[in-house]
């Protein structure tokens, strides 16, 4: 074979790998995937589903179809819009799973999700000209919860390079505050787009919110990190160094 001549004449081949992105589906993702790719599906044939289970604010308070902020995450417009939810599900999605494990993942991915969905209901109701088309428009889609994942892994991956366009390397924090500016004047200028840009803003809001003020899980491992980045920080503005066995002249306190 090529490869094993190749492994004997450059000892160094075998070592040389390549990736791309986080790595095989986790538990959770892989089953969000799943339960989306069938909603999708299912919604594909029948528009009656799309109906009941897409967030419309005007359902919820006339009707009380107080499920629609849940189930309208498994639901998408198209092609496109599953297709790239699904992509940066799996993209921030698994480094996340594997951080905090399955239980955690899923309950910041349902409160980030949810909470998107009831920004879009408290967007409804104000009294201002761009919320009045959002008490009557269809909201469907995971991206509330998307954006939630996409703050989390800001918090935790701040330097971490994420492509606009698939062309400008920008490090995540960076990213996260570029797309939250975008949600946030887009959901206050734009009307009729056909975008949720007040449920995208919700997930970031909502995602803050979770990993700032919860207790546990995520949250005390971002305290844990924060305060070791202060400790570094302090050493090196003191020139704080690591002891030894050599006597004191090595050690600075």
């Amino acid at each position: 074979m090529w490869y094993d001549a190749a492994v004997r004449r450059y000892p160094g081949y075998a070592s040389v790998t390549y990736t791309f992105g986080p790595g095989p589906l986790s538990p959770a993702v892989r089953g969000l995937i799943v339960a989306n790719v069938a909603a999708f599906l299912v919604a594909t044939f029948s528009t009656r589903v799309v109906i009941w289970l897409g967030l419309t604010p005007v359902a919820v308070f006339d009707q009380l179809w107080v499920w629609q902020p849940l189930t309208y995450m498994f639901l998408h417009s198209g092609l496109m819009h599953i297709l790239f939810n699904m992509l940066a599900l799996w993209m921030f999605g698994v480094e996340l799973e594997r951080m905090w494990g399955t239980r955690a993942f899923l309950r910041y991915y349902f409160v980030t999700g949810i909470g998107a969905g009831a920004t879009t209901l408290v967007v409804s109701l104000l009294p201002f000209d761009f919320a009045r088309p959002v008490y009557y428009s269809l909201t469907v889609g995971a991206s509330g919860a998307i954006y939630g994942l996409l703050l989390a892994y800001a918090f935790y991956y701040p330097d971490r390079p994420i492509y606009l366009y698939l062309l400008f390397p920008i490090p995540a924090k960076v990213f996260v505050i570029i797309v939250g500016a975008l949600a946030l004047y887009a959901s206050v200028a734009t009307t009729g787009s056909g975008v949720a840009h007040a449920t995208h803003l919700g997930g970031l809001v909502a995602g803050y919110l979770y990993l700032t003020r919860g207790r546990g899980g995520p949250i005390a491992e971002l305290r844990y990190r924060y305060l070791r980045w202060r400790m570094a920080r302090m050493r090196r503005r003191f020139g704080v160094r690591d002891g030894g066995r050599g006597g004191w002249n090595q050690r600075v306190h």
